[in-house]
């Protein structure tokens, strides 16, 4: 198939929900809450949202890590794919409004903040570091399932920092906007690149203890790409 019919993809988009979707009540308000509240429109498609819980569901995962609350859209998606087997989805954001947002949604969707979702607010870095210690004293659970939707320079400090929290083999990291972050960064493409931006994709290919992959992705919206990775 010829990559020109990429031209189709907000046409096959519309198919493709109005026969796989139904009517998402915490979804759409979690969409127009964060709208009104100018918070960017940047969350994640309905197919992905299910990809995402979908994933996160065949893993089995019972304590997933977030970084990047944003409205709390994603957050819901990762809830409901431990709903059957407990657990708790652990995320972080640096923006007290996207927290109080979050929450909202949250409650809204069925899902108890903090008892399901705890949304720890600050950067990422200075969090992380906390997390590993807690973990390290049994005072937190590792993770299974990492999510990364988060500021794009800090991709691979964070995934670096979710390999070290996640369990052990068989935990899942995903990496959100890791084929944007290549493109804006002029890793590769037409734009000069950033000699300060660290590769994510250069940096998980020598990384010894996952194996991963980049899977690009066309849509309504934009095109993009995710990395997946796996702890050995």
């Amino acid at each position: 198939m010829s990559i020109a019919n990429a031209i189709h993809a907000s046409t096959v988009e519309t198919y493709i929900e109005s026969h796989l979707s139904t009517p998402d009540p915490a979804i759409t308000h979690a969409r127009e809450t964060t709208h009104q509240h100018n918070i960017p429109s940047i969350s994640l498609s309905p197919g992905q949202g299910r990809f995402l819980k979908m994933l996160a569901s065949c893993t089995k995962a019972q304590n997933i890590l977030e970084l990047g609350t944003l409205g709390g859209h994603s957050t819901i998606w990762l809830s409901r794919a431990i709903k059957e087997r407990g657990g708790k989805v652990t995320s972080i954001d640096i923006n007290p409004l996207h927290r109080d947002v979050a929450t909202e949604n949250l409650r809204f969707a069925g899902v108890k903040v903090p008892e399901d979702v705890e949304i720890l607010l600050g950067a990422g870095l200075d969090i992380l570091p906390s997390l590993e210690k807690d973990i390290q004293s049994g005072v937190r659970e590792p993770f299974d399932f990492v999510f990364i939707d988060a500021d794009w320079p800090n991709q691979w400090r964070y995934f670096d920092y979710g390999v070290r929290l996640a369990r052990g083999t068989g935990s899942v990291l995903f990496v959100d906007n890791a084929v944007a972050a290549l493109l804006d960064y002029g890793v590769v493409g037409p734009e000069e690149r950033d000699e300060g931006f660290v590769s994510l994709v250069e940096e998980v290919g020598r990384d010894e203890r996952v194996e991963a992959v980049v899977v690009q992705t066309v849509g309504a919206r934009s095109y993009d790409g995710f990395l997946m990775a796996v702890v050995n």
